[in-house]
């Protein structure tokens, strides 16, 4: 007797639920999907432009930004620059949404215009800048620099160095020759003999003082206070103080881990910057660490940093700091 199989009305008996559960499920993915596609679209980038060094590219490399940021809706786009002049100069074009600075290129950029705004200031770090001269040279003083070329990286917070130093000796810009160079050509230059002094900051500062063949002439001690400023774009600023507000709560706890973890700080910096751990190290304890809001000590230096660059015309006009301090709440 032939038995017939009785799975065949079974399964057929099935396909309208399973047709139905795949139905569901497509359905599931699609929403999903167009969730997921929305809320990339909603979603809003902080462009953070970050240099080299500093405490901005150990954020970058320790990823601590991103999930703050995240939880608020927006995510976190990285550019490098080489110093502060063109960083600020990326704030002012709208290139970047936020960045950090020494004292003198945002003075610069705000002669230029009006669209940024100062976040926050690090502690003065007058230490973490030098006028360097080879170990041989003649030259015992400031005054000595008369009728020398002097290398430094225009509208830098060492140019204010210099200025405040040649005044404090009795001379003035016309008493040098200035050559305005980035980093990497001053030090060739001054390497090869080509200028008789070179004005620079850390870390370069204590890579140059570890190659053997630099000496300190003066350091910003008793001349500047070499603070760092945290900047944002006015524009960005009003609109998105909830992530401004975020970005400075992740550079502080930076702050904290590298003031207590300074060797591991310099490893960390190391790769990115391209100059060994153990002259980090020594350029991380001339810096200084605490993430605050702009007082009004600090904004009348700074303010008193723009007149001094106005009164050389360096500055085409008079720049107003304290109108450009982010208030406190805002």
């Amino acid at each position: 007797m032939t038995v017939r199989a009785r799975s065949a009305p079974i399964t057929r008996s099935l396909l309208p639920r399973l047709w139905l559960a795949l139905a569901a499920l497509i359905f599931a993915s699609l929403t999903l999907a167009a969730h997921a596609q929305e809320d990339r679209q909603t979603e809003r980038t902080v462009r953070v432009g970050y240099q080299k060094y500093g405490t901005l590219v150990l954020l970058k490399g320790r990823g601590t930004l991103e999930p703050r940021l995240k939880a608020l809706g927006y995510r976190v786009q990285w550019s490098e620059f080489p110093s502060g002049p063109p960083l600020m100069e990326a704030l002012n074009a709208g290139a970047v949404d936020f960045g950090s600075a020494g004292e003198t290129p945002p003075i610069f950029a705000q002669a230029a215009s009006d669209a940024l705004i100062y976040v926050a200031h690090e502690p003065a770090a007058p230490r973490g800048e030098a006028i360097l001269v080879p170990k041989a040279s003649p030259i015992q003083s400031v005054a000595d620099l008369r009728g020398k070329k002097v290398a430094f990286n225009k509208g830098s917070n060492v140019h204010y160095l210099l200025v405040r130093a040649i005044e404090a000796a009795g001379l003035s810009l016309a008493d040098i020759t200035p050559l305005y160079l980035a980093p990497a050509d001053a030090r060739a230059a001054f390497e090869r003999g080509a200028v008789d002094a070179w004005v620079i900051w850390d870390p370069y500062f204590a890579a140059a003082e570890a190659g053997g063949n630099a000496r300190v002439l003066a350091d910003g001690t008793g001349l500047v206070p070499n603070h760092q400023f945290y900047l944002s774009s006015k524009s960005f600023a009003a609109e998105n103080g909830v992530a401004l507000d975020a970005i400075v709560a992740a550079i502080a706890e930076v702050d904290a881990w590298a003031k207590a973890n300074t060797d591991a700080a310099a490893r960390e910096l190391a790769p990115s910057v391209g100059i060994p751990a153990p002259i980090l190290s020594v350029a991380l304890q001339r810096q200084t660490y605490g993430i605050r809001p702009l007082d009004e000590a600090v904004t009348r230096e700074q303010q008193r940093i723009a007149d001094t660059f106005h009164g050389l015309k360096l500055v085409p006009k008079p720049v107003d700091i304290a109108g450009a301090v982010r208030k406190p709440g805002s």
